[in-house]
């Protein structure tokens, strides 16, 4: 029979559990933000060179599963003489590969703004740098914005994969305590409930913040 109580009694558990993935998600989306807008600076150089690297970064990131990511960052890092806890580890993965996805969310962003904006800017003296943070970027940010928050949820949502590492997030977390109370169903139904909670909350923030700019 089904039960409530089951859910009740572990709802707080699997609220801890939801730190780490809300703390990987985000983190992985801003590292992506910054390494995403130096590889769209990179896919859209005039250097043939840069543009190359840039598309060799994003095919092998987009082109590999994040689950092979993560084991090859986890098991790798120690080889090379890199220590870092499974935490970071996870992080750092999931921010590499969100960088490659972002740098396209940039990339279409920035080619939508009008070139006579980039072209003024530059005519009255400012710099290529001073051009990409204060003129394209930011703009850029604006009218990528949904996609951002879509990729920020898609993150979330693969968080689940950093199990692999040792990472007690919410999927792992479910995992044990179904196994000690043989409440398959409740705790799996909680932890689907509190993804799509967690995703609601960031779809409404986006959306708030989409208003907000716009206005």
């Amino acid at each position: 029979m089904f039960s409530f109580q089951t859910i009740v009694e572990n709802l707080p558990v699997l609220l801890g559990a939801a730190r780490y993935t809300l703390l990987i998600s985000v983190l992985g989306c801003l590292q992506g933000l910054i390494l995403g807008a130096i590889l769209c600076a990179a896919a859209l150089s005039k250097r043939k060179s840069l543009r190359r690297a840039a598309g060799l970064y994003v095919s092998f990131f987009r082109g590999v599963p994040l689950l092979i990511q993560l084991l090859v960052a986890y098991y790798l890092l120690p080889v090379i003489g890199i220590n870092v806890p499974p935490l970071a580890a996870a992080v750092l993965t999931v921010g590499l590969c969100a960088a490659a996805y972002l740098a396209e969310v940039l990339r279409g962003s920035i080619n939508a703004i009008p070139k006579g904006q980039a072209e003024a800017a530059l005519a009255i003296g400012m710099s290529p740098g001073n051009l990409w943070v204060r003129v394209l970027l930011p703009q850029a940010l604006k009218i990528g914005l949904p996609a951002i928050v879509n990729e920020l949820i898609l993150l979330v949502k693969a968080s689940s994969l950093v199990t692999v590492v040792g990472i007690v997030e919410i999927t792992r977390m479910s995992q044990s305590i179904a196994s000690s109370t043989y409440r398959y169903l409740e705790i799996y139904l909680a932890a689907a409930f509190l993804y799509l909670a967690i995703n609601l909350v960031i779809a409404a923030v986006g959306r708030l913040l989409e208003r907000r700019l716009t206005v």
